[in-house]
């Protein structure tokens, strides 16, 4: 059979799946942070838009060491 005619097979890397969860999550803890009235609320708010940023780049730093293995083989 052709390729051409042959299911695309997505290889899906869950880092990257994650990566983009984190992106939407950090999008949403910003909103929150914008929209916040209460003091309370903005240092929540604050910490938790810290603390997604570190596991953001936490990922960014793990696909980086991935795909230099990868390149490297």
């Amino acid at each position: 059979m052709p390729s051409f005619f042959r299911k695309k097979r997505k290889i899906e890397n869950p880092l990257l799946k994650e990566l983009h969860a984190t992106r939407l999550e950090l999008e949403t803890a910003y909103s929150i942070f914008e929209n916040a009235v209460d003091p309370d609320l903005v240092s929540s708010s604050i910490y938790r838009i810290n603390a997604v940023q570190e596991r953001y780049q936490f990922l960014l730093k793990q696909i980086k060491k991935t795909e230099a293995a990868l390149q490297s083989l």
